[in-house]
């Protein structure tokens, strides 16, 4: 996938409106409702940052595929959960608050894990020297496009909340619309390339969306979490934030390779985790 001059543009607007929308649903108490959910949050924690990557690691050693496929693919494990994950989350009966919950400290601990797993994957994948840095100035961009929006939301959802609940419904519309815009141009613009690459990537990146969403569900089972609130966990941790990937895969690593797993990942997800959410659904 070849980065255009209008998706190096649109990219970071569509990211910065999506992350905006994440912000109008944030207020400090969710950060701070850590209190609450002390055992689901940190088992979802350690399940996002430790045992996702390791679960993606040995899928991309399995698979076969590239190395610079298997490095999209953990760009994809390294990514926060999407905001997707909290409406998921609400349809299949789950936990919304622990959702907004991880979702928000996801997003901002992603910005100090995502660097360092994908620089770990590039050594590991591309060989001792020949992985590609993240220069300083493109991760102080991603900061700047995930956090400043965000802020703004949260900001406005404080100072301004009859404005904030006016525009949350729009926003969550249009950041839906626009990752659908997103996804539908790289299919189209990129047609053949997907279809050359679904055979080689659809059944690891299946096999990753699948585990990481039993994983989250059962994991914290074992632990004496709610199913209620694995539920949750199941959607943040199986719901990847495609659209980060791709933009860090783009702009941040200029490898057009390694985007290719996060767009097939982000046409699944919606199918794979509708038919999750029917299935502990009827569970619950």
């Amino acid at each position: 996938m070849q980065q255009s001059a209008t998706t190096s543009l649109f990219l970071p607007i569509a990211l910065g409106i999506i992350m905006l929308g994440l912000g109008l649903s944030l207020t400090l108490a969710d950060f701070k409702r850590i209190k609450e959910y002390p055992r689901a949050i940190v088992i979802a924690l350690v399940c996002q940052m430790i045992v996702l990557p390791a679960l993606c690691l040995g899928i991309a050693f399995l698979s076969g595929i590239s190395a610079e496929l298997c490095v999209g693919l953990m760009l994809l494990a390294a990514s926060p959960g999407g905001p997707t994950a909290n409406l998921y989350s609400h349809l299949s009966n789950g936990d919304v608050a622990l959702n907004i919950t991880l979702t928000a400290l996801n997003s901002v601990l992603a910005l100090f894990t995502l660097p360092f797993i994908v620089n770990f994957s590039m050594e590991v994948f591309l060989g001792s020297g020949q992985y590609i840095p993240m220069p300083f100035s493109k991760v102080v961009e991603v900061f700047g496009i995930v956090l400043i929006p965000v802020s703004i939301g949260m900001l406005l959802k404080n100072y301004a909340p009859q404005f904030a609940a006016k525009m949350d419904k729009p926003v969550r519309i249009l950041s839906a619309l626009l990752l659908v815009v997103i996804i539908a141009s790289v299919t189209i613009r990129e047609k053949q390339l997907l279809v050359d690459y679904f055979g080689q990537l659809g059944l690891p990146v299946l096999l990753f969306n699948i585990g990481s969403m039993l994983t989250g569900y059962f994991v914290p089972q074992l632990f004496g979490v709610p199913k209620k609130q694995s539920i949750s966990i199941g959607m943040e941790i199986g719901i990847h934030n495609g659209t980060l990937a791709i933009f860090i895969a783009l702009t941040v690593l200029g490898n057009s390779a390694m985007s290719v797993p996060p767009a097939i990942y982000s046409l699944l997800m919606f199918f794979t985790a509708a038919a999750f959410g029917f299935w502990v659904k009827r569970k619950v």
